[in-house]
């Protein structure tokens, strides 16, 4: 996704390859592959999130105002229905242990980055967002919503931690595809359906997943790196 996404934008990737590692951590054979050698940068403070379809916590606000994030949106929608355009619907970024990220409208984003960057990660992210979810579609997959993090070197505004994964990307079954309803998708939203049955305040520590919930939570995540890349999922 970095390599397929330069053209948008820079991004802190350096290297995945393990020979490519300063010492000691050259020599711990698993993360070969398996970690990035990336550009050190200023976090950005806001997370930058852009919905195509109307799901999770969009939905949810959509039901009380009409809209997300100061988004005004049509009337009547579905949940789960495609949207007019691809909306710009940025969070807070929580400190590490501090509380949940806060949505936040457009006014509130220029006032956390100021307007040159925030126009810069939101123009960004729309691109970004068109262009992951054109490739999504091809495949047979929807990308019904996903977050990216910028980070800064001097003036320069990067491209930063992860895009479209099951983590941060919401991905659905284009096939079984209906709205009106919750879709099945291929991302954590799995794991917190299940959380919600459970009588759990949100508050560290959370509760130990059982293994039937972690081996189809990782069934998923496969479904969706061969749905995306055509590839055959292989854990060596």
């Amino acid at each position: 996704w970095f390599a397929q996404t330069e053209s948008i934008i820079a991004n802190h990737l350096l290297s995945f390859e393990l020979a490519a590692f300063p010492s000691p951590f050259n020599a711990i054979p698993e993360w070969d592959r398996r970690a990035m050698l990336v550009r050190r940068t200023q976090v950005l403070p806001v997370e930058c999130v852009v919905r195509g379809y109307l799901a999770g916590s969009g939905w949810k606000e959509y039901q009380k105002s009409q809209s997300v994030c100061g988004v005004a949106l049509p009337p009547g929608l579905r949940e789960s229905e495609r949207l007019p355009q691809p909306i710009f619907t940025p969070t807070t970024k929580a400190e590490v242990g501090s509380g949940h990220d806060e949505p936040i409208d457009w006014n509130q984003t220029v006032e956390i980055l100021g307007r040159e960057r925030a126009e810069i990660v939101r123009d960004a992210s729309l691109k970004l967002y068109t262009f992951a979810a054109d490739y999504a579609r091809r495949r047979g997959l929807i990308l019904a919503d996903t977050k990216f993090e910028f980070g800064a070197i001097g003036n320069e505004i990067i491209l930063i931690d992860e895009i479209f994964t099951p983590d941060s990307s919401r991905f659905w079954d284009a096939r079984t595809y209906a709205p009106g309803r919750a879709q099945d998708s291929f991302d954590k939203q799995f794991v917190r359906d299940y959380l919600e049955t459970l009588e759990w305040d949100k508050t560290p520590p959370a509760p130990e997943l059982p293994s039937e919930i972690v081996t189809r939570t990782a069934h998923k995540y496969i479904q969706a790196y061969q749905g995306i890349t055509g590839n055959t999922w292989s854990a060596g």
